[in-house]
C-alpha cells in the first residue's frame, strides 16, 4: 500500500512539472512571437500637427468696410488669438499590405459651429453650421497595398489633393503664418471627401486618381467660390452627383518636385432641395486646374502655384440659391444667398533662404529661414455681377522669419499686405504663431517592452530548466 501511495503521488508529481514545463515554454514562445512582430517596427503610429497664431490687422472689421470704404477708412486696428488647426493623426499596420489611418481635427479650437455678422444678411448675427457633428475627422480610411506600393487602393474619408494647399497643408509646408489665402480661398480646404482612391509611385513619380461625390453648390459664394462645397449641413454628404480627381508628381531632379492636379464634376442638385423642370439641363459643372512647384537645394525652398477654376451655369444657380429662405436665427438655408463666379484664380510664390546654413555651429541644428511671399487671387474673376465684386481680386505681399530650434517645431512671424482695388482700403496686418508636426515616437515604448519581455524570457527559461532537471531526478528516483 506504502509502495503503491508513493507511485501515485510521483506520477502525480510527474503531471503537475510537466504541465508547468509546458506553460512555462508556451509562454516563452508566445512571447516571443509578440515581441518578434513589434521589435522591428512599430505597428501603431500616433502624431498630429498643431498652428496657435496671434495677428493684429491694421484695418476696419465692420462688416460693411467694402460696400462703404470711406466711411471706415480711419477705424482702429483689431486683434485677434486663434487655433487655425489641431489635429491628432492615427495609424496602423495590420499587415500583408492592409493599413489604416485616421486624422481628427479641430479648427479654430470649436466644433465647426460658429456666428458670423455677414454683409449679404444687412450685418445680422447669422448662424453658421460648417458640418454637422461635434469633432471634424477629417480622414479615416484603409488601404491595401499591392508590389510594395506601386499600387494601392484606398478608400474611406480621404484627403482631394487637387492644388498645392490641400496635398501640403502641414505647417511646415508654407512659411506664412496661416495658410496661403489664395488657394485656401477658392478651394475647399483642407478638402476631405469619402471616397475611392488609385495611387502608387513608381520610380521618380507618385500618381492618384479618385473618384468621389460632387461638391454642393448651395455653399458657394462670390468671396468663398467652392471653398465650402465639401461640407455639409447633414449627417452625411449628399451623393445626387459625382466627381473625379487627379493628381501626378515627379521627383526626377533633385530636390525639386514638379505637380499637376484636376478636378472635374457637377454641382447642382447635390441638396434636399428639389429643382424645377426649367433647371434640367443646368449640372453645374465645376472644371479646376493647378499647377505647383516647391525647391528645396542649396538651403532655399521656393514654392509657387497657379491655380484655375471655372463653373458652368453660375448665373442660373445663383437664381435659384436665392430662392431658398435666409437665415433666422438657426433656422434657414445654409446658402450663402450671393452671386457665384464663373470662375475664380489662385496665383502664389514664395522663397526662403536658411541664413544659419552659413554659421558652422547651427548649421546642423537649427534653422532660420528669411522669406517673402507674393499672390494674386480673384474669388469672383468673372461674372455678371463682377462690378459690384471688385473687392474679391486681392493681391497680398508678405514678409518674415520661420525659426525652427528643433526640427518639429516652427515659430512664425510675418507682415502682410493685402492690396485691393484703388476704390477699396488696403489692409495690412502683424502675424505671430507656433506650430508642431511630427510623429511621435513609440520606438521607445516598444523597445522598453522588448527589454522587459527578455527580462521575463530568461526568468522563465530558468525556471524550465530547473523543472527539466528535477524532473529527470524524479524518474531515476522512480526507476530505482
Amino acid at each position: 500500500n506504502n509502495n503503491f501511495k508513493i507511485s501515485k503521488m510521483n506520477s502525480l508529481r510527474i503531471g503537475l512539472m510537466s504541465a508547468a514545463l509546458v506553460a512555462g515554454l508556451a509562454t516563452v514562445s508566445a512571447q516571443q512571437c509578440c515581441t518578434d512582430s513589434t521589435a522591428a517596427k512599430p505597428r501603431f503610429t500616433i502624431g498630429g500637427y498643431g498652428e496657435a497664431v496671434m495677428s493684429r490687422n491694421f484695418y476696419s472689421q465692420h462688416f460693411n468696410r467694402y460696400r462703404d470704404p470711406a466711411t471706415y477708412k480711419d477705424d482702429d486696428s483689431h486683434g485677434r488669438f486663434d487655433l487655425p488647426h489641431v489635429t491628432l493623426n492615427l495609424g496602423y499596420d495590420f499587415g500583408q499590405g492592409w493599413t489604416m489611418g485616421m486624422e481628427i481635427e479641430f479648427e479654430h479650437g470649436g466644433t465647426e459651429n460658429a456666428v458670423e455678422i455677414d454683409a449679404d444678411e444687412s450685418g445680422e448675427y447669422e448662424a453658421e453650421t460648417e458640418r454637422g457633428g461635434e469633432v471634424a475627422l477629417e480622414q479615416f480610411w484603409l488601404n491595401k497595398a499591392f508590389w510594395g506600393g506601386k499600387f494601392n487602393i484606398k478608400a474611406g474619408e480621404i484627403i482631394i489633393p487637387v492644388g498645392e494647399i490641400n496635398a501640403y497643408h502641414m505647417p511646415n509646408n508654407f512659411f506664412s503664418v496661416y495658410r496661403s489665402e489664395g488657394e485656401a480661398k477658392i478651394l475647399p480646404n483642407t478638402w476631405h471627401q469619402v471616397g475611392v482612391s488609385l495611387w502608387g509611385k513608381l520610380k521618380n513619380w507618385r500618381y492618384e486618381a479618385i473618384f468621389t461625390s460632387g461638391l454642393d453648390a448651395e455653399r458657394f459664394g462670390h468671396n468663398c467660390f467652392v471653398h465650402y462645397g465639401a461640407t455639409s449641413p447633414y449627417e452625411y454628404k449628399i451623393g445626387n452627383v459625382y466627381a473625379g480627381a487627379a493628381r501626378i508628381d515627379n521627383y526626377s531632379i533633385p530636390g525639386l518636385r514638379l505637380s499637376l492636379s484636376g478636378y472635374y464634376g457637377y454641382t447642382f442638385k447635390n441638396t434636399e432641395k428639389k429643382a424645377s423642370a426649367s433647371y434640367n439641363d443646368v449640372h453645374g459643372a465645376l472644371s479646376i486646374g493647378s499647377f505647383g512647384f516647391e525647391l528645396n537645394r542649396w538651403n532655399w525652398i521656393v514654392r509657387g502655384n497657379a491655380t484655375y477654376a471655372h463653373l458652368d451655369d453660375a448665373t442660373k444657380m445663383t437664381a435659384f440659391m436665392n430662392t431658398f429662405p435666409k437665415h433666422n436665427a438657426q433656422d434657414g438655408s445654409p446658402s450663402k444667398h450671393s452671386p457665384i463666379a464663373s470662375s475664380a484664380y489662385s496665383v502664389g510664390i514664395e522663397a526662403g533662404y536658411n541664413v544659419f546654413s552659413q554659421i558652422e555651429s547651427l548649421r546642423n541644428k537649427q534653422k532660420l529661414y528669411v522669406f517673402g511671399r507674393y499672390e494674386d487671387y480673384n474669388t469672383y474673376a468673372s461674372g455678371n455681377k463682377k462690378v459690384a465684386y471688385e473687392y474679391d481680386h486681392v493681391k497680398r505681399m508678405g514678409a518674415g522669419i520661420n525659426y525652427s530650434p528643433i526640427k518639429p517645431v516652427t515659430i512664425k512671424a510675418e507682415y502682410s499686405h493685402r492690396f485691393l482695388e484703388s476704390a477699396y482700403n488696403n489692409e495690412p496686418s502683424l502675424n505671430l504663431g507656433i506650430t508642431f508636426f511630427g510623429l511621435f515616437d513609440t520606438t521607445t515604448w516598444v523597445n522598453k517592452k522588448f527589454k522587459k519581455t527578455q527580462e521575463v524570457d530568461k526568468y522563465q527559461m530558468e525556471r524550465i530548466n530547473q523543472l527539466t532537471k528535477e524532473l529527470q531526478e524524479l524518474k531515476k528516483q522512480i526507476k530505482k
